[in-house]
Formats: structure tokens, sequence, C-alpha cells
């Protein structure tokens, strides 16, 4: 792609969701949502197969339908009270729609069903801006609207944290089993958001590390299905010895960044007296941890039968940058003494 080209849709990007962060205005915030649409789906195009135009083709019309539906929510809720401010008190109809919009475009369940299917179809590149930096804008509103309609909230989340777990454990393609992940994610995430939203942030800020660090590790390794994780051993003997502990940080596993913010989050379901809730999610996230172990057995413990059983005799140059996945990595492995220190700065 054109730098030029390149660099105008990573703007709208970055713009389309400033607007959201900052309007006050349900307009305004349709119009950054819309913007920051616009703008990623030539990227998810942009290679021109057919199956990053099907991927293209379905994101579109989920977003456009989520749109559609915020729109006419906001309008209805401006016939009925008679303001646009996102701050004001919401009729209970427009904002349960308005939600339930919100959820379509980030993918909660049970309104997920194109997630899987639209990141499998796009390159790891564009998968990790959809994992990560579209999730912001949406996010921002949800903040926003977290104490109007706390009960479905709480089913999104529980049903997203099921759904999570049961639906990767019969995946084989790598990038399924990330948007399987992120439906996890997101439901622990919706889960304490009307409790602490700032536990909810730190817990988004964690998931976007560890989700750029594995979809780097993928784009390194050249990997798309768990079959061609088995010859990474030969490409990069090293990382292959560290990606088991990304996957069990994805997990959410001790003495690892990952283990962080679902700790903070039981702890402080159970203190808000919502003992079921805490602990169907943690067994939900065992669902989730099988995966991720499966996919940890089949680059460490499992040779592919067309690899040599010496050592690699001849290696590529790698001209990839690497530097991000490195830093990336770190935060993902190495977080978790901080915990002190961030429930600290999160109960000022």
């Amino acid at each position: 792609m054109n730098p030029f080209i390149l660099f105008v849709l990573l703007s709208g990007l970055g713009l389309g969701t400033t607007i959201t962060f900052a309007s006050s205005h349900w307009l305004a915030a349709w119009m950054g949502l819309e913007i920051s649409t616009l703008a990623i789906l030539p990227l998810m195009a942009q290679h021109h197969h057919p199956r990053a135009v099907e991927a293209t083709t379905k994101y579109f019309i989920a977003q456009a339908t989520a749109a559609a539906v915020l729109l006419f929510a906001s309008t209805t809720n401006a016939w009925l009270t008679g303001q646009w401010d996102i701050q004001q008190n919401l009729h209970p109809l427009p904002c349960m729609m308005i939600m339930i919009a919100l959820a379509l475009k980030v993918g909660l369940a049970p309104l997920h069903t194109w997630l899987p299917e639209v990141l499998q179809g796009l390159d790891l590149t564009t998968g990790v801006i959809l994992s990560t930096w579209q999730k912001l804008a949406p996010f921002a509103l949800l903040l926003q609207l977290q104490q109007t309609n706390p009960h479905l909230l709480m089913a999104m989340g529980l049903v997203s944290t099921l759904v999570g777990g049961w639906g990767g454990l019969n995946q084989t393609q790598l990038r399924k089993i990330m948007a399987y992940s992120s439906i996890a994610h997101l439901g622990w995430m919706i889960l304490i958001m009307q409790f602490s939203p700032s536990l909810t942030l730190l817990a988004l800020a964690l998931y976007f590390i560890m989700t750029f660090s594995t979809f780097t590790l993928f784009k390194l390794q050249n990997s798309t299905n768990i079959n061609s994780l088995a010859t990474s051993w030969t490409k990069a003997p090293t990382l292959t010895a560290l990606a088991p502990l990304l996957m069990l940080s994805l997990g959410g596993l001790p003495p690892l960044s990952g283990f962080m913010p679902k700790w903070l989050i039981l702890l402080e379901l159970t203190k808000q007296d919502l003992v079921p809730a805490a602990t169907f999610a943690a067994l939900s996230a065992l669902l989730s941890l099988y995966f991720y172990l499966r996919l940890s057995y089949a680059m460490t413990l499992t040779l592919s039968p067309s690899n040599l059983t010496a050592s690699t005799p001849w290696r590529l140059f790698n001209t990839q940058l690497t530097l991000p996945l490195a830093i990336s990595t770190m935060l993902t492995l190495l977080l978790l003494p901080l915990t002190p220190g961030t429930t600290a700065l999160m109960a000022l």
C-alpha cells in the first residue's frame, strides 16, 4: 500500500477514536465511530484476496447495523428526553438499544458471531488493529453508560466469558482462537465495569499488551494455524521457549502479568457479594486456559514431521522489527510485582 494512503487511513483511525473520546453529543460520538470504521475497511481489503474481501464485507455489515441502531436509539432518546448529551440521564429503552449496538461493535456475546469469521480473513497486522485499537471508542461510550443498565452488562459479561472459552476449544486456526480469546477477555472487563471502571481500564491495557505480543509472535513465525507452530523451534528457539509463557499469561496464570486483572476482578466481585458470578467467571477461564495450553503444547512439545532432527541447517535473515515484540513480551510476563502500586493508584 502507498505510504501516503496508509498514513491517511491510520490518521483516520486516530481521528475517529479521538472524536468519540472527546464527544459529549451522541451525533459526534456516532460520527467518530463511523470514521474509524471507514478508515479500517481499506486496510482489511488491501490484499484483494477473496477471504479478505469477504471478511471486510461482513465487518462492514456488522458495523453498519450497529451504527444504524446507535443512531436510531440516540434519536429516539432525543425525542423522548429533549437532549443529546451523553452524560445526561437516558430513557431506559434507547439506553438498552445503545448498549446492544456497542456490544455488537466490540463483539460481545451473544452478538459475537461476526468476530471470528472476520478476524480469520485478515492478515495478522490488520487483525491486531481490529483486536485492540478498534475497541477503544465503543469502550469509552460503554464506560459512560455502565451505571444505566447494570443487569444487561452483567448478563453479557457472563455469557462472553463462557462463549469465549467454549468457542475456542475445537479451533485450529490461530486467528479464530485469538478472536474467542478477545470475547472472553471482554467478558471479564464488562463484568467489573459497573463496580470499578479503573479496573476495567487496567484489564483492557493488559489485554492490549498481551494480544499485541501474541499477534507479533505469530507474524514473526509466519504462523496461521496450530500445525505451523510445530516448526517454530527451527526459526527462533529462544522465542519458542518464551511463547508458552505468553499463552499462559493470556490464560491468567500466576506469576505472569495476565493474572493481575483476573485476580483483582474476582476480588472485587467477591466484595460486591457476587460470589456466583465470580465462580462462574473463574470456571469459564479454565476453558480458555485449555486452548492456551494446547497452543503451548503444539509450539514446544511437538515436532513437525518435515523438520530435520539436527539443528537448523540454514536461516533466512529476519527483516522484521523485533524490538516491539521484546518490549511487549517483557510487559506480558513481568508486571505482576507492580500489583500493589497499581491498586494504590486505582484507589486515588
